[in-house]
């Protein structure tokens, strides 16, 4: 499934793959995303650990949301996959969460946290705004740092 917003002319691209069981939250989540007017967003959906993989044959994200309700195994399972894999383990991942009394994942590909109670298209559009310059800011640092 493919979804962009449409822009008539959309500062960047970007790639988003959404992580999660429930289709209903899922359609809710891409209807938040759609609502974003700034930049250009095309996203692509997963369910489990071997639909992820399925989707990065030929999708590139640059930001990974997953829905905390797919359970805390599955959550370890998929977070531990996008670390390691070839293709995302640079790419930042967002965890949106039922509630913050939930004890929270440690790793250091998880770049943020949201409220599923307060998601907004401003709130995902912070999100994928401080993504695209923790992104350029480590292109930069590794350039930098090949130039020493």
């Amino acid at each position: 499934m493919e979804t962009s917003t449409k822009n008539t002319r959309p500062a960047e691209i970007v790639n988003i793959l959404v992580v999660g069981n429930n289709p209903i939250e899922m359609g809710n989540i891409l209807d938040k995303l759609n609502q974003i007017n700034s930049i250009k967003v095309v996203t692509e959906i997963a369910f489990d650990t071997q639909s992820i993989k399925e989707r990065l044959v030929r999708f590139e994200p640059a930001l990974v949301l997953i829905d905390d309700n797919i359970g805390r195994p599955e959550l370890k399972e998929v977070v531990s996959a996008l670390s390691v894999g070839k293709k995302t383990k640079n790419v930042p991942i967002t965890i949106l969460k039922n509630s913050n009394y939930n004890e929270s994942l440690a790793a250091s590909s998880i770049l943020d946290y949201l409220l599923k109670q307060n998601l907004s298209s401003e709130s995902l559009y912070c999100t994928v705004k401080n993504i695209i310059r923790f992104r350029r800011t480590l292109q930069q640092l590794l350039i930098q740092a090949q130039t020493v």
